[in-house]
């Protein structure tokens, strides 16, 4: 594609602002040929992008192309599609609101029904929306987790999963032939359906079924940041619906605020995100402290140690902590299905298949990406095994019990982790000594992730590069057996991702990001004790990035 010629495309443009022209004019030639020389992908997970002008950016223009390209979709299927419509919401992201307003102008300058939140909501409740009012596309607007200079779009499908490949290609083909500035319909005066209470009320309903029923003690007390995000008032009303009374949410971070002052990225997975969270836990005694993302699907946890000070746990002992907790309590209450099963990334812990052998169930293991793991739900209620699912995570802080809706859920999260941290408390123990007790148990199980940026053009190619000399000369380790996903595996569709068993036992798996510039490296192993494990993670993370 030639850079220049697009980005005189735009200068040229009547469609385009005279604003967005003096913006244009004034970037440099580097910046013009990253924003200029492609077009920003829409993949399996929409697009995500930083914010600003031209083709390779998230702005009004590449959004309403997007919808464009949806409406297409959904006219090709037929009138029934059409009259079903599209349900549209959005997090607390700086722009999230102008998008999402055009996503509605598009969609209804088409004919096509829709529905829009009065204002922001979380991500899961989108996808809980879909499914409840019958629609036939879902559209979300949020780059979840990602730097303030981000914004991004997702499409759900009638299921309430984010589009499987095949869907997300036929879409992507309509865009593709789409003229940015003349091919787009849209109106002034969008005649849509405003959405909220009533939703909120059967969503909380949703989550609140799946309430293992856990007592909470008087003197519970609970730190909670939504970090700028969508999560503030529901995580609260169904905190407070299930008796948990004593409910801190820190004061800085309560507001919807797309700028993150308070943090260098609104991501629950790192522990800075908590800095404030973890001052407020210590004046307030808390037993828990937990964070939302802006779009409020991640959930991350602080566990407070022997000694008084704070940890931050991740995604794996998350998951961990909760899919023991859940099973523990079903087989206990005689609810554990015989031929339950849990369902986790190819990324996450193995801890959880030492779990789910000792209570009888199946884990099953599918790509990265939870549409993956509400694919699996529905082949489970097609084949009519509807209470086959228990539980489902991926090691990036996505958890979700129940099939009210098909994605990872930070508000139905928040209310496991809070009763089971109130469970732990009546027998005298704390997150910290439950998670000890699984290590105990089942092995001394670690995981490590890392991340290699690597921006812009020369950035896509050296990951690409990187991932060729992986297929080529392996890892440094003595190898068992190696998987290649991109020629499919195990019916699963192709994926660029490399995965090594090693002889000893350890995993070590290496996949490009789907939604940033970078290249993640998955190290797993197993020891008999913190140190062994410790050591052993350390030790293949050194050999491995003196690869490359």
């Amino acid at each position: 594609m030639d850079y220049r010629a697009e980005f005189e495309k735009w200068m040229n443009s009547p469609k385009v602002t005279d604003e967005v022209k003096a913006e244009l004019s004034k970037i440099d030639e580097k910046e013009k040929e990253d924003r200029f020389y492609k077009e920003l992908e829409f993949g399996t997970a929409g697009m995500r992008g930083i914010m600003s002008y031209g083709i390779n950016r998230m702005n009004v223009y590449t959004v309403r192309r997007a919808t464009q390209g949806l409406c297409l979709e959904m006219m090709d299927k037929g009138e029934e599609t059409v009259k079903k419509g599209v349900v549209i919401a959005y997090d607390s992201r700086n722009n999230s609101a102008l998008f999402a307003m055009e996503c509605a102008k598009v969609l209804c300058a088409n004919g096509i029904k829709t529905y829009l939140f009065e204002s922001l909501r979380p991500t899961p409740e989108l996808s809980f929306a879909l499914r409840y009012l019958k629609c036939a596309r879902g559209i979300v607007v949020t780059a979840s987790h990602n730097p303030k200079e981000y914004n991004g779009y997702k499409v759900y499908g009638e299921d309430g999963s984010q589009l499987p490949p095949e869907d997300a290609d036929v879409i992507t083909s309509y865009i593709n032939n789409i003229d940015l500035f003349e091919g787009v319909k849209i109106t002034e005066n969008p005649d849509y359906i405003s959405i909220g209470e009533d939703v909120d009320r059967a969503y909380i309903d949703a989550i609140k079924e799946q309430s293992l029923g856990i007592k909470i003690p008087e003197d519970f007390k609970v730190v909670y940041t939504p970090i700028h995000g969508s999560g503030n008032k529901l995580v609260r009303r169904v905190l407070d619906e299930i008796g948990v009374k004593n409910v801190f949410v820190v004061p800085e971070q309560e507001a919807p605020d797309g700028d993150f002052p308070t943090v260098n990225s609104p991501n629950p997975e790192n522990a800075e995100a908590f800095t404030l969270a973890i001052g407020y836990a210590k004046e307030q005694n808390a037993d828990i402290i937990f964070g939302t993302d802006p779009d409020s699907d991640r959930l991350g946890v602080v566990v407070r140690l022997d000694d008084g000070s704070y940890n931050v746990l991740n995604g794996n002992q998350i998951g961990a902590l909760l899919c023991e907790f859940i099973l523990r309590t079903r087989k206990n209450n005689g609810t554990l299905p015989k031929e339950g099963a849990v369902i986790k990334s190819i990324v996450s812990t193995e801890m959880i298949r030492a779990i789910t052998k000792d209570y009888g169930i199946e884990t099953i293991d599918v790509l990265t990406g939870f549409k993956f793991i509400g694919e699996k739900i529905k082949e489970f209620e097609a084949e009519g095994k509807f209470d086959k699912y228990v539980f489902g995570f991926e090691e990036s802080y996505g958890y979700l019990k129940g099939s009210y809706c098909r994605d990872k859920d930070a508000v139905v999260a928040s209310m496991l982790i809070t009763e089971l941290a109130a469970d732990l408390k009546a027998q005298g123990k704390t997150l910290y000594d439950g998670l000890i007790g699984l290590y105990e148990k089942y092995g001394y199980y670690l995981e490590n992730v890392q991340t290699k940026t690597l921006a812009g053009i020369e950035g896509l190619a050296q990951i690409k590069a990187i991932m060729k000399k992986f297929r080529e000369e392996g890892v440094p380790f003595e190898v068992e057996k190696a998987l290649d996903y991109s020629t499919g595996i195990d019916g699963l569709p192709k994926s660029d991702v490399l995965k090594y068993f090693l002889k000893d036992g350890s995993l070590i798996t290496v996949r490009p990001s789907g939604t940033e510039p970078k290249i993640k490296f998955y190290f797993g192993v197993c020891g008999k004790t913190q140190a062994e494990a410790d050591t052993k993670v350390k030790n293949m993370v050194d050999k491995v990035f003196s690869q490359i």
